[in-house]
């Protein structure tokens, strides 16, 4: 990949592809921006577009993880370096988690002054990957000391969050909660209940991350032995990206087509790849770089996500040896076995059946009288041959479509031919 020259792409073609990803409230995998530096990537992103994403409904986090590193950039009043990001001095890991967390922190607060973010759907969101029950009993301990008798019973773990966020609201400033979520100048329309559902929506916010923070506690030493030995942990890598994922999958659950249409952009996101580990909150920065960008790949193909635009230009090594594309290629390799190989072999069912049904005589002789190689399928019952026929129809279906590149809008040509096509019909289906 290193040695191939870079693909030109006209700039309203890019902005095009780029609108068409953010316009959408659900995506199935990120978008990422991959070019050469100086190109004008961040100037596209930050004098085109950036603003449009943020009018209505449209709501878009920006980060630039390159912003810390303070010697290098214009929002320093410095230039860009002349060589790669990654020949500067590289930013602590803990500036940039902080950076990526601020910003969906406050995504997220804007979807609960909408009322798109439930105090429930947190609670479902958390505990769908999370137990809860100790972490819970621990928050309420620590919040009143006098309810330690109250939560040894064995309550369910929506009755220990209710409890959770009541203990939470005594410590909390109502002013303040009231304050970020401008429900002094929302109150002459609001009801008491519905004050109260935003606040507890913002409590169960704050409770969220506490209750992570408290089980990402209970693996510090672990955490910090990893980092001693220089080893890998899936496990405690997912546990520092934990909460940033939680909010992404918040947010994603949220997007609602005209009313709440969150997105982010994160450039320079490999810059996060090379930062350096001041203390041992976290794993190491391309552990933890490659445990983000899984989990966000996981939860486009899994439930589909907000649209998601990773900007970069370095190829980064990592500790390892692997790189960027090395983490998108092995999630593809994943999806190819779990869901495109599938997929590929009950299309090819359907076109054996094509074939059966057209030697039985159920297929028109008007559509197999001419023309392309599926109208000649098979006449012997020959199960391998049938397939063999199955297998070059969906190759060449797939390597044409391939070819096509951006597509061809069949509908607006009035082109309907291509559903006589056998393989097209299967793919659909």
């Amino acid at each position: 990949m290193v040695n191939k020259a870079w693909r030109i792409i006209p700039r309203p073609l890019l902005e095009t592809v780029l609108n068409n990803h953010a316009q959408h409230h659900r995506v199935p995998q990120p978008l990422i921006l991959h070019g050469p530096r100086g190109v004008g990537k961040t100037t596209l992103i930050l004098e085109r577009l950036l603003g449009e994403w943020n009018k209505g409904p449209h709501l878009t986090g920006y980060i630039d993880f390159a912003e810390s590193i303070e010697d290098h950039h214009p929002q320093f009043n410095k230039s860009f370096p002349w060589a790669s990001w990654s020949n500067c001095p590289p930013p602590t890991l803990s500036s940039c988690r902080t950076k990526l967390e601020h910003t969906l922190e406050s995504m997220v607060e804007k979807g609960v002054k909408l009322g798109t973010i439930s105090s429930r759907q947190i609670f479902t969101t958390l505990s769908k990957w999370h137990g809860l029950n100790t972490a819970l009993r621990r928050v309420i301990q620590s919040n009143n000391a006098a309810s330690k008798s109250a939560v040894v019973d064995k309550a369910s773990p929506s009755v220990l969050w209710d409890r959770a966020v009541f203990a939470l609201s005594a410590r909390c400033n109502a002013q303040e909660i009231d304050g970020v979520l401008g429900l002094s100048e929302k109150w002459k329309g609001l009801s008491i209940e519905e004050a109260s559902y935003f606040r507890e929506a913002f409590l169960s916010l704050r409770l969220a991350k506490e209750v992570i923070t408290v089980q990402h506690g209970w693996r510090a030493n672990a955490i910090a032995h990893l980092n001693r030995t220089g080893g890998f942990s899936r496990s405690l890598a997912h546990s520092c990206t934990d909460w940033p994922c939680l909010l992404l999958e918040l947010l994603s659950q949220a997007a609602e087509i005209d009313h709440f249409q969150p997105k982010l952009v994160i450039n320079n996101i490999d810059v996060l790849r090379n930062a350096t580990l001041n203390d041992d909150s976290s794993v190491s920065a391309s552990m933890y770089h490659d445990s983000l960008i899984w989990r966000m790949i996981a939860l486009g193909a899994n439930e589909r996500c907000l649209p998601i635009i990773l900007v970069t230009s370095d190829r980064v090594m990592g500790d390892k040896g692997s790189t960027f594309e090395d983490i998108v290629d092995a999630y593809l390799a994943y999806l190819q076995i779990t869901v495109v190989n599938p997929a590929m072999d009950n299309a090819l069912e359907l076109l054996k059946k094509f074939a059966v049904d057209a030697r039985n005589g159920k297929i028109s002789k008007d559509k197999l009288r001419f023309g392309a190689p599926w109208r000649h399928p098979p006449k012997t019952d020959d199960p391998t041959q049938c397939m063999e026929w199955a297998k070059l129809q969906l190759m060449d279906f797939v390597q044409c479509l391939v070819n096509t590149e951006f597509g061809v809008n069949y509908l607006a040509d009035c082109s309907l031919e291509i559903f006589d096509d056998p393989s097209a019909v299967a793919l659909v289906e």
